[in-house]
């Protein structure tokens, strides 16, 4: 047994909640926040036999697409605004991060 840890934006949580169940998957589904953009993600705890983790990976991979999206840079408080941007640049976000980890034991009450 495995434990999927899918971190996604914000954008698709709905798209893939709605497609696990779907699938017959259960999940816990949690509000989490992105370091790097400071922008709101959903993670996905996801419990599945070992046979299922490919089935599963394409699910998230079909309904967790990336995109790019132009973001305000944040200026810099008290560091070297030598290098600070003051225009919005395009990066790319979406897409899903995904952690497969083994699970010893599963109990569920």
């Amino acid at each position: 047994m495995k434990l999927i840890m899918a971190v996604i934006q914000d954008k698709d949580s709905n798209r893939l909640s709605d497609a696990l169940v779907k699938a017959d998957y259960r999940a816990t589904k949690l509000a989490s926040t992105g370091g790097f953009l400071k922008a709101g993600n959903t993670t996905f705890l996801i419990g599945t036999e070992d046979e299922k983790i490919e089935d599963l990976m394409s699910l998230i991979k079909e309904n967790c697409q990336s995109r790019d999206q132009l973001v305000a840079p944040i200026s810099p408080m008290g560091g070297n605004a030598d290098s600070y941007v003051p225009y919005p640049v395009e990066v790319q976000v979406g897409g899903a991060t995904v952690f497969v980890l083994p699970v010893e034991q599963f109990e569920q009450f």
